[in-house]
């Protein structure tokens, strides 16, 4: 059993991306299908379903990658910001701005799983779960 749902869904993508996987497994929980649903909105994920019945349900996500026969993966770097033991938070003035921009936040708001830029347009603040670029 894994405690940080969140930070075992962010180290089996990383580690797909770094072995050229095309698909990746990951226990299916609200939170990791809203970060994979805000990871496909933003075009860092090509597609991911839910497989399995009950308890083992899990989302298989397909992932992507630029470039002809080199095939680089489009997430490059994927960053667990607020954890079980240090949780970080930040208001709509405070939120980070990954690379200048290029890169994203993922905030867990009020309103639901969203992008810093999401939050800052909606001016709300939230807890900071992760950084990807």
């Amino acid at each position: 059993m894994v405690n940080d749902t969140i930070a075992d869904m962010l180290t089996r993508i990383r580690n797909a991306g770094l072995a050229r996987h095309q698909t990746t497994q990951v226990p299916a929980t609200r939170m990791t299908r809203s970060i994979a649903q805000v990871l496909k909105t933003e075009g860092f994920i090509q597609d991911f379903r839910e497989e399995g019945e009950g308890v083992r349900r899990v989302l298989v996500i397909t992932l992507k990658y630029t470039g002809g026969r080199r095939r680089q993966p489009v997430i490059r770097a994927l960053k667990r910001v607020s954890r079980p033991g240090l949780r970080v938070y930040a208001n709509h003035r405070e939120l980070p701005r990954v690379l200048g921009g290029i890169g994203i936040a993922v905030i867990s708001t009020s309103r639901g799983i969203m992008t810093d830029r999401e939050a800052r347009k909606n001016g709300i603040g939230g807890e900071v779960l992760c950084y990807v670029w």
